[in-house]
């Protein structure tokens, strides 16, 4: 019987860290590593728009323009997946300036990449 209830108890806490990893997902990465991974989603050194930064800016790097976007979301985050919520900001599904619907890949990629 000891052994069930030790059992027990190591399928509790490892269903709590399960969960905390799920809806905490923005306590598990930093916002370098989130940047990196949406570098790598957005084509790396292969595009014309590094982090998907389209616009040029005057006294920033696009390195820099995406880790604002970052560090702006987790102040607005309140729960659930960040990495969906960073999405609906910074690669909105059925966005003007996505024409051919890539967007919906967006946080599927910037996942992969993060967990690679």
């Amino acid at each position: 019987m000891n052994y069930l209830i030790k059992l027990f108890k190591i399928l509790i806490i490892t269903l709590i860290i399960a969960l905390m990893c799920k809806y905490c997902f923005a306590e598990v990465f930093t916002n370098n590593q989130i940047a990196n991974a949406i570098y790598k989603a957005e084509g790396g050194s292969k595009t014309n728009h590094p982090y998907g930064i389209l616009v040029k800016y005057k006294h920033t790097t696009p390195r820099q323009a995406c880790l604002n976007t970052i560090a702006h979301a987790r102040r607005d985050f309140n729960e659930g997946d960040f990495i969906s919520f960073l999405g609906s900001r910074y690669c909105p599904v059925g966005a003007s300036n996505d024409p051919q619907g890539l967007n919906k890949n967006w946080i599927k990629n910037v996942k992969y990449f993060l967990n690679k």
